[in-house]
Parts: C-alpha cells; sequence; structure tokens
C-alpha cells in the first residue's frame, strides 16, 4: 500500500520547519521487493560476476579475463553487458537490485578505484558512477580487504563475531578493522592499508612509489624477492635454485619436501608478519585475526613463524586472548558474497525514479 501526499504545508517555528500534513491518498498499489543482487569480483587477471539472492545462494555465476580490457571504457562496456545478460538470462533483469564490487584501491565512499598499482587502469576511476550510468542500477565498491571482512563475517569463521581483523594476502597486502560489527573505513575511506606501512628503513621499492612496506615483503611478489636474497646469501643446495620462475606456490611445495632454504623463506616472512599482526591487535584488541588470500594456503609454513612472533611481540595483556585464524571459505566465492553483501548496503537506485 502506498500513501500519497497532496496537500502539504510548511510552517517556520523557533527557526524550525514543522510540516503539517492536510489531505493524503491511499493507493492499494504495491511493489515487489527485489530479491537479487549482482557481486563482481575484479581480480587482476579474472572478473567474476554472480547473481546472489537474499539467502546468499549464487544463483548463476560467469567470468571474463580482466587484463583483455586496456581502457576502462571498454572494460565496463564488457562487465555491464556481461551483468545483464547473466540477469535476462537467470529470471530477469527486473529482479536485480543493485550492484556490489570488489576491487583492490577501491573506495567505498567515493565510488571510485584510486591510483591502483597493481590494475591495469591508472588515475582515480569512478567505477561506480560509470557502471551505474549503464545499469540504471545502485552500484557500491569496496576495496578487496574490505570485501573479505564482508564474506567472512556473514558467512565465514567470523561469523558472530562483533570486532575482528582480516589480512588479506595475496599479489597485494592488506586489511579490515570490523568494530561493533562495522568495517572502520576511516575519514577518507582507506584505512586498512597495512601493506603500505613501513617496516624497514629505506629497504625494498614498493609499487606504490614508497620504500620498505610492508607489502614488500609479505606479498607474493615479496616471498619471491625474499627467496632471491636467501638463495644469494647461502651457497647450501637447494631446489629453488633450479626454477626459473620462482612462485610461493613453488616455494611451498619445496617446503614440503623439506628444503632448508624455502623454509627459511617462509620463516623470514612469518616473522615480519607476525610483528605486524601483533601491532594491530595491540591497537583494536579484536576477538580474531583472520588470513585469507593466496598466500594463506602456504600452511603451517608461514602460519607457524607468523604466530611465534606475534606471540613474542603482542602487548602482555592481550597475549593469548587474540585467535589467529584461517580463512575455510573458497576465496572466489566468498569474495562473491562479500560483494553482494556490500550490494544490499548500498540505496536502491533507478533511472526512472
Amino acid at each position: 500500500m502506498i500513501f500519497f501526499i497532496e496537500n502539504l504545508v510548511v510552517i517556520v517555528k523557533n527557526r524550525t520547519f514543522v510540516f503539517v500534513i492536510t489531505k493524503v491518498r491511499c493507493s492499494m498499489y504495491t511493489t515487489k521487493m527485489k530479491e537479487r543482487v549482482v557481486g563482481v569480483d575484479i581480480g587482476l587477471e579474472l572478473t567474476t560476476y554472480a547473481i546472489v539472492d537474499l539467502r546468499g545462494n549464487i544463483v548463476a555465476r560467469d567470468h571474463f579475463p580482466t587484463e583483455d580490457y586496456a581502457t576502462i571504457s571498454s572494460y565496463v562496456s564488457k562487465l555491464a553487458e556481461s551483468i545483464m545478460f547473466l540477469a535476462e538470462t537467470n529470471g530477469g533483469y527486473e529482479t536485480i537490485r543493485s550492484v556490489g564490487i570488489s576491487c583492490p584501491s577501491a573506495n567505498f565512499k567515493t565510488g571510485c578505484i584510486e591510483n591502483a598499482p597493481n590494475m591495469p587502469w591508472k588515475g582515480v576511476i569512478p567505477l561506480a558512477a560509470l557502471l551505474r550510468d549503464r545499469l540504471g542500477l545502485a552500484v557500491a565498491v569496496g576495496n578487496d580487504c574490505h570485501i573479505m571482512a564482508l564474506g567472512e563475517h556473514a558467512f565465514g569463521c567470523a561469523h558472530g563475531m562483533k570486532d575482528f581483523v582480516l589480512l588479506g594476502i595475496g599479489h597485494g597486502l592488506g586489511s579490515c578493522v570490523f568494530t561493533r560489527n562495522k568495517a572502520h573505513l576511516g575519514a577518507n575511506g582507506f584505512a586498512g592499508e597495512i601493506g603500505h606501512t613501513c617496516v624497514v628503513d629505506n629497504g625494498r621499492q614498493c609499487t606504490c612509489g614508497l620504500k620498505g612496506c610492508l607489502e614488500s615483503y609479505v606479498s607474493t611478489r615479496g616471498i619471491v624477492m625474499t627467496a632471491k636474497e636467501v638463495l644469494a646469501e647461502s651457497d647450501k643446495p637447494s631446489l629453488m635454485r633450479d626454477v626459473e620462475k620462482l612462485s610461493p606456490k613453488i616455494i611451498t611445495e619445496f617446503c614440503d619436501q623439506g628444503d632448508e632454504l624455502a623454509i627459511e623463506v617462509y620463516r623470514r616472512t612469518g616473522y615480519m608478519l607476525g610483528i605486524s599482526m601483533a601491532t594491530v591487535a595491540s591497537q583494536f584488541d579484536p576477538e580474531a585475526i583472520i588470513l585469507a588470500g593466496g598466500i594463506h594456503h602456504a600452511g603451517k609454513w608461514l602460519i607457524d613463524p607468523a604466530q611465534a612472533s606475534f606471540d613474542q611481540h603482542v602487548f602482555h595483556n592481550i597475549r593469548g586472548k587474540v585467535k589467529l585464524l584461517i580463512t575455510t571459505l573458497d576465496d572466489r566465492e566468498r569474495d562473491l558474497l562479500g560483494a553482494s553483501a556490500l550490494a544490499w548496503e548500498v540505496e536502491e537506485y533507478s533511472l526512472f525514479k
């Protein structure tokens, strides 16, 4: 049922506007609530998108290569066309309420991707506005760790927690702090950029332009750089010496085979990660710190030294009280569900209002 206001009188009383409704018309016309949203996960290599219903069920999904679209204009066109086709072939476009997007360096407050060092498009890109104008739907964007945290909070090991920290370790390193059931985004929307805190004065060159950032040590690229340093410092035999292009996955496999230098790579990485986690825990006193992203698959080789370093450096009053957890969700599915959770938060939009 909808009420239409026909007569409205505005009175100014004590410098306050008072609205007096003198006539109301009632209509039995009803609108059906749209019960689906679209979640989008923009990765360096692949863009995955899905229709998700109110219960968090993924109705349909598809993907396309991110790197095939060098300009943001061509990328937005492809994304809009893909979303519309998926919607029309799975229940109809009219069932979609809004769109939520996960992307590195995306700012929820501005709706923009802002100077993403690892993405193909540079500068400030108003992605939410560009896609909204193509689709005629509300669009919200969030950085990948913000979205990971939403996914973990709704469907993962942070479910039921009010205060936790998520660390996303992959091509980059970021975090999201949840306090009182809400993501802390900061005054400008950039809270959680732990990867770009300086941990080594005048250290390695980071993709952001600074030197000594944590991300240049604890990330895919950082781990490979540590491996090269370890090999250069030692004459010991190592399986890593015979590999032209190292990766964290290969280094993990060599750890499983007992390679001492490969184990040393993760020992150094874990030590630095543990110090940073201890700093975050001492600042925010969370129930748990959750590790997510591709690098967490290194398992005990990374987690054990990180836990030891964390216990060594965390503030003594919370030592033993902050849990260190590893995500149990599939990375891609969690990020799609997290993006869909963000879509429900944005106010509904229509070109026809």
